[in-house]
């Protein structure tokens, strides 16, 4: 809200952050309510971006790539690569396939030629409840591994991911979808997995990736590659399943 009163009072070129160390009214997609407990990385961010550019043109990719510069906020220290940090299409963070523990909503306004994009994120860095947190990961890794890595702090990882989601931006500006893709493959969750379309018992369809305009690709035997809409389907990771919403 704060940020939302203040972004159209600005100069263009001044970016704009909100950091909370706690959250108790969040907002979730499709109004649901996300709290967030001390222990969270929590910001929201504005940015803008030209309509007749290639992101303009494929806003939805926003939410993958702050997806995206989350996890390669942590995958990218070295030494840190192997924590299994990963994203789930289209908005989620997780610990392997297994367990969410961070999530993205990002809201878009168009004035004139300029899109007003305020970014919403939100992840468990230090607090093991409700979930898992990446520093519990962190410290799997170091009792699996034999290392002595060191827990990260919530600004410490903001301040990266923030930095890492100018350089995505950067090259899909540049080169669009295929700039920045292989990057997202090898961290999504989603790779030789099945799905069923619209129930339990209906047909199964493999998921092939993603398209051009960031939705959903998934492919049914005998009906070719098909797009699903992230606002139009529920994706039920627990279930494997695609249905209407």
């Amino acid at each position: 809200s704060l940020i939302g009163r203040l972004m159209f009072e600005l100069p263009e070129e001044m970016g704009l952050i909100a950091v909370a160390v706690r959250q108790t009214q969040g907002k979730g997609r499709g109004g649901n309510v996300w709290l967030s407990p001390v222990g969270c990385a929590l910001s929201t961010l504005h940015i803008t971006i030209p309509l007749h550019s290639n992101l303009g043109q494929r806003i939805p990719f926003i939410q993958h790539l702050v997806s995206l510069a989350v996890v390669e906020s942590v995958r990218s220290i070295p030494e840190y690569e192997g924590i299994e940090l990963r994203v789930k299409w289209p908005n989620d963070i997780y610990y392997n396939d297994l367990m969410k523990l961070g999530g993205v909503l990002v809201n878009s306004t168009l004035i004139e030629t300029t899109f007003h994009i305020l970014i919403g994120f939100g992840f468990n860095v230090n607090n093991s409840n409700p979930t898992i947190c990446i520093n519990d990961l962190i410290a799997k890794f170091n009792k699996e591994e034999g290392t002595k890595l060191k827990p990260l702090t919530a600004d410490c990882l903001i301040a990266r991911t923030v930095t890492v989601l100018e350089r995505l931006i950067e090259i899909f500006q540049e080169k669009g979808p295929n700039g920045v893709l292989p990057r997202y493959y090898k961290y999504w969750v989603h790779s030789g997995k099945q799905v069923r379309l619209r129930s339990e018992e209906g047909p199964m369809a493999w998921i092939v990736g993603v398209d051009d305009y960031g939705f959903l690709q998934v492919h049914e035997d005998g009906k070719g590659v098909e797009s699903v809409h992230p606002d139009g389907n529920s994706f039920d990771m627990l279930r494997n399943l695609i249905v209407p919403k």
